[in-house]
Formats: structure tokens, C-alpha cells, sequence
């Protein structure tokens, strides 16, 4: 369903413009687990299940975003008759060069007003939505690496930068702000030009045909270099004998006829060369250190970008990267929506992407078949979902700017990537059954479970081929990618009534294990606490694994605050997190109990650990009176996966931890200690406990499986 008062946004380029982009939003109904707690008055609770668990529908907010090739222009205005308007609909916002070129169409296919918006505006606030909502957006092109995108870590404060728009000539912006830019230069000498005099040389007259024979040709068979005027390289500047001296410089000497492959690569380098110095020469004027390009010139095309990247190298002498980004072809779309939806604030939101419905980077969308494609033009789509509530980085990361997640890059590392890919593939199987089995009265959770497989498994094939597709690969983005998947097809926790049977269960041994630990002298209490904490008690390992350092830290003051990362349902959380609890409450240390938001894997939820905390204070004095004088709060991440990035944290999370001053993070878990966060630097105290339970990641780390994790790290003063 589209909101009547929501205006769908498209860019239609002019000259340079094979394609149209459609930007429109709508509410997508989809299902979403939900617990509540039974009323337990008068019954025999022992045999009753701790809480009730159902399904619901819930309806979201999703930005869509399509491409559509021009020639197939009168499918794209059919698609936007037939889903996007509807009777309050009067406006569609419309951007680019296309906007004149199309406008009489368009009204009169789709009987409404075209409300034309400046390009550059559009242009400007699409990059900021995308550079403050996904992640891993920005990349610089590197062409010998094994891996040629190489994604860079989102600064929180993305401005300023400098914005090099290549369409038919060159625009170059500064931008300060969401609202203040100002244009400082340009150049007529750009993608039009390419192509223009691309056209008159090779008699080509398309533009991905012109760079295809760019990309095969030898442009040193047309330029002049430095060598072939001074024999060499010309030392007294530092002039490699590479360098080109003159562009088409050997046609004027030459007897012979140049290919029409040189002639493009010769021509593709000239122009290339002259944007990347005059973006250099601003960016240096105005000090500025990040350069994005954009434009129809760029478009993914690796020609482009390689060439584009060595120019902003050279004359910057390696101190300022050629950026691009991801999805550089919906900026105009995206801003033409956001001018249009401005009543509705979405910049008031934090948007993430949906992988289960995005085509990725250099990829088509496995959704549409071939035959599709060339019937409807539609080769690439994005999607984004509204989140719940603004998310924010993590207060106390000691830099923000360099915090990565990972722990390791799949897109960097072809052994670990295959490893991982593989390890996802043979497990696949068995979630989709997982996914069937926690729906056994639904008639069609068989088929929707095929259906999930599928998809997914497409996914993992588009990812072997190009792992650069989301981003940077890593285990995480895997995980995050299958929840997506299963969603999408209504399974939002196939793990939900075994966690309601562990939580029971654990539940039944939590006293006689406080009673027990109590029983303990002091430092043999705190190696059984970490003990539990670890691995619920499965593991026997030796007290040597105990850092000396975090005990000798007990003997001192109480901290503060602990901010504690809880993990996995069951055994985890009620004999292992809640002990540990206990005992830094019964210190004077308040605690942060922080849960996922949603569903993952066994992970608790928030909503799950609201009804087991009231539960083990029924039963526990200590926590009773903590929840009561608010010295114990709960609160949710604001994330539903099974790892945790530090920098996308819910924002009332964030404000918890600077007014309790927190001075103590606890990170438990494979996903939230090992696959992500193993190399995170805080400003203050940490911990970050986990048993390795993967025989390679054990190997990698030098360890063996099974092997402990235990982490205390004190901030550098």
C-alpha cells in the first residue's frame, strides 16, 4: 500500500541517461513474533510454559528504489500508474535534464502535474541519506587487488566533502551541511564530451559501447608519453617516463591509422586526467580531504573509476582516494522523493537496507528473470526499511571514525570467504527446516520455507561471484542477509518456542545456583561467575583462563556503571549473565542489561528478558530491589542480529549510558565478541568473553576450538 500524501520521486537524465530512476515508499505488512507473560495466579506454574508466544502483523515503513532503462520509459510511467497512484495523488517529483525532455509524457500518461526539482538539490540530499543509512556505501577502486572495491568505515559527521557530479559537464560542489552547499566550479569538458567526440573518432555512437572499447585499448599507442619526448623519465621534475606528455600527441607524427579501441582509452584518459586535477585543485583550495564522484560518467563502470582513481592519486601525490558509491545512480531519485516527503521528516528516521530485496553492487536482481529483464527494463533495485528509532554509535567507542565491527573481511579474503560461503550453504538446509518446524499449523510454511531457501541460496551464488555486492563481506553481513530472507518470508523467529522452552528451564535451576554460588569464598566466586558467564557451566576449563588483572580489579573500587551485551537465551542469560549481575550490583555497580531488539538465532529479546527479569525477581531480593530503585535497567540495542556494531546503537541506549556514567562494557558471545568487536577500542573498561566454537575462526585466531575468550581491557590513559 502507498500513503496518499506520499509523492513518488523520479530522475530522468538527459544526455547521458540510459536510465530512469524511480524512488516511492510504502507500507509493507509483515509478520513479527511477540511474547507476553501469562497470569500465573492460582496455577502450577511448574507445568505451565513461562510465557505466551504469537504471531502478529505489523505494518513497516520501506523506500523502494528502481532503475528502469529509458527505452523502456512507458513501462516505468505503466508501473507508477498502476502501483504508485491513487486518487489524493496531484505531484510527482520529477529531477534531471529528462524531467523537460519527459514532462508532456508523463502528464499526459499519468494525468498529473510534474513538480520539477533542481538536480543539484536532489543530487546533494540523496548522498546525504545514503552516506548517514548504509554503512558500508563509500569505496575506493583499487584494480590490482583481488577484490576491486574497497568499502570504506562512515565517519558520523559525513560533511564536509566535495561532490564531483560527471553528467555532460563536470559540477563540483562543497557541501557543508543538509542545507548549505554551494557550487565552487565545473568544466564543459566532461561525459559529453567523451562521448561526442568518442562518436566522431570511432563512429560509435553508445555510450557503454564507447567504453567497452576503452577498456581494450592501449592508449599508449596514441599519447605521447614523457619518454618518447626526453628518451626517459625526466628527473629533474620527478617525471616518470609513463606519463603521458601529450594527449593524441603521436597522431600528429604517425603515418598509420589508430584503432578505434586506442582512440577511446586515449580519449577516456585525457578527460579523466583533467577532472581528477581540477578536483584535486579544489578540494586542496577548500581543504577538504573527501572527494565523491557521481555521475553518468562513473556508473559503476570500472574504466571509469580506474581511470578517475589514478588521476585523483597522482595529483594529490596519494593524499586525497577517488571516493564512490554504491548506489550513486538513485542519488537524484532519492532526493526528489525527500523534497517530496518533506512533511513526513524522513531524515527524523534511521533507514536500513533490506538485502532480501536489494540487487547489490554490479549485480541484477535475482527476483527478475532474464525474460523479465528485457521485457520491462528493470535490472537494479534497492530497498530500505524504517527502523523503529534512530540509531547512533555507541558513546564510548574511543574513535568512531576508525571503529570497524568486523573481525575479519571476506571481501579481502578469498580463503576465509569460500570457508564461510561454504559453511552457510551446507547449514542452509537445516534452517530452512528449522523454519518449517516453528510454524507446524501453518498450511503453507513448507513452500515458504523452499521459497526462503531458494532465495537465500541465490543470494550466497551472487556473493561468490561478487562479494562486494552489500558492502564489505563478512560473517555478520551473512547472518544479517539470512535473517532478511526469512522474514521476507514470514518466518521472523523460527527459534522462538525453543527459547521459551530453555528460558523455563533455566528459570527452575536459577536459586539452587545463586545458593550455590553464595555458598562460594569471594575469589572463588568470581571464576565460577566468569565460568558461567562463558559457557553456562558446559565447559570445564582451568582458572588460568581468568585474567589476574580483572580479579585484582574486583579487589578495588565498584564501577559505576556496567553496560552488559547479553547473548543467547536459556542457560546464557539466566545462569550465566544474571548471576554476573547479581554480583556487580551487590558491589554498588548499576547495571545496563542491553537485548536485541528483535529476533535472532536463540538470542533473547528484549521482550523475552522483560518477562525472565520479572520472574528471577520474584525469586531474587537482589535484583528485586535494583529493578525497583532503577539501579538494574533494561533496554534494547536496537538491532536484530545475532552480531553487534557498536556504531548502530538505539539512540535512547546511548543517552542511558552517558547520564549513568558508564565506566564498564560487557561483550559476551561468539557473534557480538569474536566475529564482531574482537579489536574494538573503548574509552573505558571491557570485557568480551566467548568460547570458540568454530574449529577454523579458532585457527585463525591461534587457538583451538573450544578454546576461551576473556578479554579485560583498560582504555590507554
Amino acid at each position: 500500500p502507498i500513503p496518499p500524501d506520499s509523492l513518488p520521486g523520479v530522475s530522468l537524465p538527459s544526455l547521458g541517461g540510459s536510465l530512469t530512476k524511480l524512488a516511492y515508499y510504502s507500507t509493507v505488512q509483515h509478520k513479527v513474533a511477540r511474547v507476553r507473560s501469562f497470569d500465573h495466579s492460582g496455577k502450577d506454574i511448574d507445568n505451565e510454559p513461562l510465557y505466551e508466544i504469537s504471531v502478529q502483523e505489523e505494518i513497516t515503513a520501506r523506500l523502494h528504489f528502481i532503475k528502469f532503462e529509458n527505452t523502456y520509459i512507458e513501462t516505468c510511467l505503466d508501473f507508477i500508474k498502476d502501483h504508485l497512484v491513487n486518487t489524493e495523488t496531484k505531484v510527482i517529483k520529477a529531477t534531471g535534464g529528462g524531467a523537460y525532455k519527459f514532462k508532456d509524457l508523463i502528464e499526459k500518461k499519468l494525468g498529473l502535474k510534474v513538480d520539477k526539482e533542481d538536480v543539484m538539490t536532489c543530487l546533494i540530499k540523496g548522498c546525504n541519506f545514503v552516506l548517514r543509512n548504509i554503512p558500508h556505501e563509500v569505496f575506493a577502486y583499487q584494480k590490482d587487488s583481488d577484490t576491486e572495491f574497497r568499502f570504506q568505515t562512515n565517519h558520523p559527521n559525513i560533511f564536509p566533502y566535495l561532490l564531483v557530479n560527471i553528467g555532460s559537464g563536470v559540477s563540483i560542489v562543497k557541501v557543508e551541511s543538509e542545507d548549505k552547499f554551494e557550487w565552487i566550479g565545473g568544466s564543459s569538458i566532461g561525459g559529453g564530451t567523451f562521448w561526442g567526440l568518442g562518436a566522431l573518432l570511432t563512429k560509435t555512437k553508445k555510450f557503454d559501447e564507447l567504453l567497452q572499447l576503452a577498456s581494450k585499448g592501449q592508449h599508449t599507442n596514441v599519447d605521447m608519453l614523457v619518454k618518447d619526448v626526453y628518451g626517459g623519465a625526466y628527473q629533474t621534475l620527478g617525471l616518470s617516463g609513463n606519463l603521458i606528455a601529450s594527449s593524441f600527441g603521436k597522431s600528429t607524427t604517425a603515418d598509420k591509422e589508430f584503432s578505434k579501441e586506442d582512440m577511446a582509452k586515449s580519449l577516456l584518459h585525457m578527460i579523466s586526467n583533467d577532472i581528477g586535477q581540477l578536483a584535486c585543485l579544489h578540494a586542496k583550495l577548500h581543504n577538504l580531504d573527501k572527494i565523491y564522484f557521481g555521475g553518468f560518467f562513473i556508473r559503476g563502470h570500472p574504466v571509469t573509476m580506474r581511470t578517475i582513481t589514478y588521476s585523483i592519486n597522482f595529483f594529490s601525490k596519494g593524499e586525497v582516494q577517488a571516493l564512490f558509491l554504491r548506489h550513486e545512480g538513485y542519488l537524484g531519485a532519492i532526493g526528489a522523493f525527500l523534497k517530496g516527503a518533506e512533511q513526513d521528516n524522513p531524515n527524523q528516521y534511521s533507514w536500513g537496507e533490506n538485502y532480501a530485496g536489494s540487487s547489490g553492487l554490479m549485480s541484477t536482481s535475482p527476483d527478475v528473470s532474464p525474460l523479465q529483464r528485457t521485457r520491462s527494463g528493470t535490472f537494479d533495485m534497492l530497498e530500505m526499511d524504517r527502523l523503529e528509532r534512530p540509531l547512533v554509535n555507541l558513546p564510548l567507542l574511543k574513535d568512531p571514525s576508525t571503529y570497524i565491527p568486523d573481525t575479519v573481511d571476506l571481501t579481502d579474503d578469498a580463503m576465509a570467504r569460500k570457508y564461510w560461503l561454504t559453511c552457510f550453504e551446507e547449514a542452509l538446509d537445516g534452517v530452512a527446516k528449522r523454519a518449517a518446524a516453528s510454524q507446524p499449523d501453518s498450511v503453507d510454511a513448507q513452500e515458504r520455507a523452499e521459497k526462503f531457501r531458494q532465495k537465500y541460496w541465490n543470494k550466497l551464488q551472487t556473493l561468490r561471484q561478487q562479494p562486494f555486492a552489500y558492502g564489505t563481506l563478512t560473517v555478520r553481513s551473512l547472518l544479517d542477509t539470512r535473517e532478511h530472507c526469512l522474514n521476507e518470508f514470514s518466518f521472523p523467529d523460527p527459534y522462538s518456542k525453543v527459547k521459551q522452552k530453555e528460558n523455563g528451564i533455566a528459570l527452575k535451576c536459577f536459586q539452587s545456583v545463586i545458593e550455590s554460588l553464595d555458598s562460594l569464598d569471594w575469589e572463588e566466586r568470581q571464576f565460577a561467575l566468569v565460568k558461567g558467564l562463558l559457557a553456562g557451566n558446559v565447559f570445564d576449563w582451568g582458572a588460568k583462563a581468568v585474567s589476574d588483572q580483572w580479579l585484582e580489579r574486583l579487589k578495588g573500587p565498584p564501577h559505576k556503571c556496567a553496560l552488559i551485551f547479553a547473548d543467547n537465551s536459556g542457560i546464557d542469560i539466566i545462569l550465566g549473565v544474571f548471576p554476573f549481575v547479581r554480583e556487580l550490583l551487590s558491589r554498588g555497580t548499576e547495571v545496563i542489561l542491553a537485548c536485541n531488539s528483535g529476533p535472532a538465532l536463540n538470542d533473547v529479546t528484549y521482550s523475552e528478558s522483560l518477562i525472565v527479569t520479572e520472574r528471577i525477581a520474584a525469586m531474587d531480593p537482589v535484583i528485586h530491589s535494583a529493578l525497583r530503585d532503577e539501579k538494574l535497567l533494561l533496554v534494547q540495542t536496537g538491532s536484530s542480529s545475532p552480531c553487534l556494531d557498536l556504531s548502530r546503537l538505539d539512540q535512547g541506549l546511548a543517552v542511558l549510558v552517558r547520564e549513568r556514567q558508564t565506566d564498564l562494557v560487557v561483550i559476551e558471545g561468539m557473534g557480538r565478541a569474536i566475529h564482531t568487536n574482537y579489536y574494538a577500542v573503548l574509552r573505558c573498561e571491557s570485557l568480551k568473553l566467548a568460547v570458540i566454537k568454530n574449529s577454523w575462526l579458532a585457527d585463525r585466531l591461534g587457538g583451538k576450538i573450544f578454546s576461551v575468550i576473556f578479554k579485560y581491557e583498560v582504555p590507554c590513559k
